[in-house]
């Protein structure tokens, strides 16, 4: 955990100060913790990660299975190489699981990097969709929850793409991953 922690850090700390701050205490998780993970090293140690977490969401009234993709990071001598290996590292444990599908969600800063990745025909961008999210932390002056306008991306496994519910709000259910 501890060399992941410090990857976490290296990772999001220039994408914003408070996007570090879970990873401090030595934790390699931000706010759910995953289930799974793919982490691929080289020789300067870790290269990339992304994890995974089974749990039901809400689409619009659609109550849904799948594996949620998060935390994901890639080294910065590294960005533009990662996303679709980690995936693709990810499929035979998505096809083991038996979920209908995984999905994850970008800020909308990432869309350029995440269409590339889509042009392959492995995800999806949903748009129009909002995601209400538990906070990792109850804290008595604060709401519990969080609501985003975020990119969401469906990667459809157990079932085609026509099957993903329509809806203008994902209840995740719990902490973002």
């Amino acid at each position: 955990h501890a060399e992941l922690s410090n990857f976490f850090r290296a990772t999001y700390g220039p994408t914003g100060e408070f996007n570090a701050k879970p990873f401090e205490t030595g934790r390699s998780w931000a706010g759910a913790r995953p289930e799974r993970r793919a982490i691929a090293y080289d020789s300067k140690g870790i290269a990339s990660h992304m994890g995974l977490l089974r749990r039901f969401i809400k689409v619009g009234d659609t109550d849904l299975l799948v594996a949620e993709l998060g935390l994901y990071g890639v080294r910065p001598d590294l960005e533009g190489l990662g996303i679709a290996h980690s995936i693709r590292a990810l499929a035979p444990a998505l096809q083991e699981l038996a979920v209908p599908f995984a999905f994850g969600t970008v800020r909308h800063a990432m869309r350029n990097h995440v269409e590339r990745f889509c042009r392959d025909g492995i995800s999806n961008i949903v748009t129009g969709v909002r995601v209400r999210s538990t906070l990792p932390d109850a804290l008595p002056d604060m709401p519990s929850t969080r609501t985003e306008d975020v990119l969401v991306l469906v990667f459809p496994i157990g079932r085609p793409m026509s099957e993903w519910p329509s809806g203008s709000l994902i209840e995740r259910n719990g902490c973002e991953l």
